[in-house]
């Protein structure tokens, strides 16, 4: 058994990390907060640019306009927008999103398309660039913001725009994660380009709202509310066309579209990491707990030995 010393030391640094664990599961709950002002925050415009889209929708057929982004070609190229975080300690947060991205990468390639990545978060960033023989990596970005801005999904956009626009490549995929739940999170791929017409104004937007119950902090999901921009009146005149109002119009739409995916994989990762510092923090006390009784024990072993030597030495 060890000695005294040595559990003691133990049963402090024990209690150390857990106070550290702590302190970072109460930091990812302020920043999960954050998020939800960001999304709250982004509603507005999201849902004016909607209702104008909507409104141009109802004017023309999406499927006859002449914009680049709604144009479907042949497919041969291929590129996949791997979204993972820039540090650890949150689970399978990373490990669930780059085991997606090398699945659905290597589907691709069996199928005969030229798949090629573009990758956000170091994690990502760091074990495909240790693969780079294997992967064709196209570009990457690092250090976002925790909480992402418009600022953050614009320099993305602009990089998948160009590369389509100049037909790099032939179609757009995310991979990100999708927040179900504290325990539960889906890596999920959708496709950015080229547009849907058929879903440019739908609106499946959900809120995350961190509340606490039963003296633990937990987080809901719900349905975000209803469009509540007025629609614009059907004899309103836009001076620019139809055409050019889309080529306006549908790069902030696909901005939109990508910070969205970029919040989503922001509150799962701070969420992943709420939890698995709330088990490190559980794991913490149980392990000091166990500690604590084999000090005890040890305590208690030491004192009996010391009593039966002066026992023996005063028998003899």
């Amino acid at each position: 058994m060890a000695n005294l010393k040595d559990i003691r030391d133990r049963i402090v640094s024990v209690k150390n990390t857990r106070k550290i664990t702590e302190a970072m599961r109460l930091v990812a709950a302020a920043k999960v907060r954050r998020a939800q002002d960001q999304v709250l925050r982004s509603r507005p415009f999201a849902d004016r640019l909607a209702r104008v889209l909507e409104n141009i929708q109802s004017r023309m057929q999406f499927e006859a306009a002449d914009s680049p982004l709604l144009n479907r070609r042949e497919v041969k190229t291929i590129t996949l927008l791997a979204v993972t975080g820039d540090r650890g300690l949150c689970g399978g947060y990373n490990a669930n999103i780059i085991k997606r991205t090398e699945k659905r990468y290597a589907e691709l390639k069996g199928q005969g398309f030229s798949p090629d990545l573009v990758l956000i978060g170091k994690k990502a960033i760091g074990y495909f660039e240790n693969r780079s023989s294997l992967y064709n990596i196209r570009a990457t970005f690092k250090e976002l913001e925790q909480v992402p801005t418009s600022e953050d999904a614009g320099s993305i956009t602009s990089e998948v725009l160009a590369e389509f626009l100049s037909e790099s490549t032939d179609r757009v995929e995310v991979i990100f994660t999708k927040f179900v739940s504290l325990v539960s999170c889906n890596p999920t791929i959708q496709t950015l380009l080229p547009l849907d017409p058929q879903g440019i104004a739908d609106s499946e937007d959900e809120i995350f709202r961190l509340t606490t119950k039963d003296s633990q902090l937990i987080i809901e999901k719900d349905a975000a509310p209803s469009n509540e921009e007025p629609k614009l009146p059907s004899d309103i005149v836009f001076e620019q066309s139809p055409d050019q109002l889309l080529n306006s119009l549908l790069p902030l739409y696909l901005q939109n579209q990508l910070l969205r995916a970029l919040q989503e994989s922001a509150a799962s990762e701070l969420a992943s990491r709420m939890t698995a510092m709330n088990n490190a923090s559980d794991n913490a006390k149980e392990l000091a707990k166990n500690l604590t009784i084999d000090y005890n024990k040890a305590r208690q072993a030491a004192i009996t030995q010391e009593i039966l030597e002066v026992v023996g030495g005063a028998a003899a």
